[in-house]
């Protein structure tokens, strides 16, 4: 157990975030005694979200400590969801000895963990013995971090943490990694290619995904805006890389930019779902310059006319020095364009926000007319935001201005991931967080509220509550009596008060009903730096069904009302 502890801290991976029992209880409290901050939780989902948040704000692997069977099962959902996110993390779970496992043998919590894994991580180890431990977190920490990150799982035996070394021998086994990231910089032709792409655009535009944000890449990005007169459309989790409300943001012009942009610049963002694939509303002779430090991205749904394949920032730099030789050809009229559509937009939404401050109950509109002000003075407040109409409502309204500073539910729009994020979050860079949160995603992850509240974090949870999956109007159609009277599929509990889990972990908790009490309340809980609860009472009707997502469903035959 010791040589499990002595192993994460001398690669300085020094927070572990998990779920103990059997068989790696004292494991975690070898962790505090050698100096790695171990966190508890209620649920091992949400540690490996804190887990993976981590990751994602740091560079560095978040680790995950878990137990056997289902313990192990709870946190590798939040490991694939790192994997699919580019997340660098590494779980840990204890494990029943392998032969007996191998020979069915019916052991505690038997369950064959390392080939249940293997599909969904970058890698997967087994530690046998005590030995194998040191350059299994070694390796770990590599492949979470090298290439696309992502989530490495390790196998971490009954066997191989009970067994006890002489220290001497133990101390030989760890090492100091060598260049243990090793950024790869990409084929000068293939830069050149995109240089003379893009010099020759006619209506240019950048698009940043989150991997953008985990690169660091905001100071080359800016010079590439700056320098050359190219809008920008940053997706979700990229927002504030660039200034949402900057002069050249074209947030409010998704649309247009699919359209009518000759030339699109694909940095750390892949061409998926939420994008049409980069086909059907796209500009049928948009050509795409690719920026990905995975090559297998390359060509995903459409063909990429320029890709740049390496560490994103050695190739931004190797793409900035190529344009210096060029003359840009845009239109003269494409950001003036643009930038009249953004106008136009603004004042319409600002309009509708103004409209709905004054709406009672209120809906998810009349809540961020008051959240807007407050957050957007607070710009270092990290925010995270889960939901359906909560998630794509709170991403329209609240600009954001500095990189990494909203985490969301990203490529598989989970639910689920919020206390455990609010937490990672918190303890990886020790600023305030803001959770913006639908009552029903709320409910996936709220036990873990208590995590935030024991250890003191500063963090604000802001549930509204609707009362169901996405309002609370949904209609049992049965005419069945044993079952007419129960609650419709989509129903919750209007009137739950969410704000009495202060009470119980002995933190504020806030019951608001208008927008003066909602933006009164949120900014006395963000400048107490501690843990507060603000329970945001919504009309019965607020919402709509998966709110601006409604399209993926399948049509039914039968009308419902939902």
């Amino acid at each position: 157990m010791y040589i499990l502890a002595e192993a994460l801290r001398r690669v300085e991976l020094d927070t572990v975030y998990g779920l103990v029992g059997i068989p790696v209880t004292e494991a975690a409290y070898a962790m505090q005694k050698v100096g790695v901050r171990y966190v508890g939780f209620r649920f091992e989902q949400q540690a490996g979200m804190a887990a993976a948040t981590h990751g994602y704000l740091t560079r560095k692997p978040g680790v995950l400590l878990t137990v056997s069977s289902l313990g192990f099962m709870n946190g590798l959902t939040a490991t694939a969801n790192a994997t699919v996110n580019c997340y660098p993390m590494i779980q840990i779970s204890g494990a029943t000895d392998p032969s007996m496992v191998d020979m069915k043998m019916g052991t505690y919590e038997e369950l064959d963990q390392l080939n249940t894994a293997r599909p969904l991580v970058k890698l997967a180890l087994r530690c046998t013995h005590a030995k194998d431990i040191p350059s299994a977190v070694a390796r770990a920490y590599r492949a979470a971090v090298s290439g696309r990150p992502g989530g490495v799982y390790i196998d971490m035996t009954t066997p191989a943490l009970a067994e006890v070394m002489d220290a001497a021998e133990a101390e030989k086994l760890f090492y100091d990694p060598v260049d243990i990231y090793s950024p790869v910089a990409s084929n000068t032709d293939a830069v050149k290619r995109a240089a003379d792409i893009i010099a020759a655009a006619r209506r240019p535009a950048i698009l940043l995904g989150k991997g953008a944000a985990y690169a660091r890449l905001e100071d080359r990005v800016k010079k590439l805006v700056e320098n050359y007169n190219i809008p920008y459309l940053p997706m979700s989790m990229a927002k504030g890389l660039m200034p949402d409300a900057g002069p050249l943001s074209a947030l409010s012009c998704r649309s247009t930019i699919m359209k009518e942009a000759d030339v699109v610049i694909v940095t750390g963002a892949r061409l998926n779902w939420m994008l049409s694939f980069g086909r059907g509303k796209w500009n049928p002779d948009v050509k795409f310059v690719q920026l990905d430090v995975e090559p297998q991205e390359i060509d995903v749904n459409v063909p990429i006319a320029a890709p740049v394949v390496g560490d994103m920032a050695l190739s931004l730099d190797a793409l900035l020095a190529e344009l210096k030789t060029r003359s840009m050809n845009t239109d003269p009229q494409w950001i003036t364009m643009l930038q009249n559509e953004t106008k136009d937009k603004k004042a319409k939404f600002t309009a509708r926000l103004n409209e709905a401050a004054g709406v009672m109950p209120m809906n998810h509109w009349s809540a961020l007319s008051v959240i807007k002000p407050v957050l957007e003075a607070h710009p270092d407040v990290i925010l995270v935001n889960e939901g359906a109409n909560t998630l794509d409502d709170t991403r329209d309204t609240i600009d954001m201005t500095l990189p990494r500073h909203r985490i969301d539910c990203a490529t598989w729009a989970i639910m689920g991931m919020g206390m455990g994020s609010c937490v990672g979050a918190a303890i990886a860079t020790g600023k305030k967080v803001v959770a913006i949160e639908g009552d029903s995603a709320f409910g996936f992850s709220g036990m873990d509220f208590a995590t935030i509240c024991r250890f003191r974090l500063p963090v604000t949870v802001v549930v509204f509550n609707n009362g169901g999956i996405y309002n609370n109007i949904g209609v049992n159609p049965s005419t069945d009596p044993a079952i007419e009277h129960d609650p419709a599929p989509t129903t919750l509990d209007l009137h739950a008060r969410y704000d009495k889990m202060g009470e119980m972990f002995g933190v504020p908790g806030y019951y608001v009903t208008t927008p003066d009490e909602l933006a009164k309340t949120l900014q006395q809980a963000i400048d107490s730096c501690a843990p507060a609860i603000i329970n945001v009472q919504l009309a019965a009707d607020a919402g709509k069904e998966s709110g601006h997502i409604g399209y993926l469903n399948p049509a039914p035959l039968i009308n419902f009302t939902v």
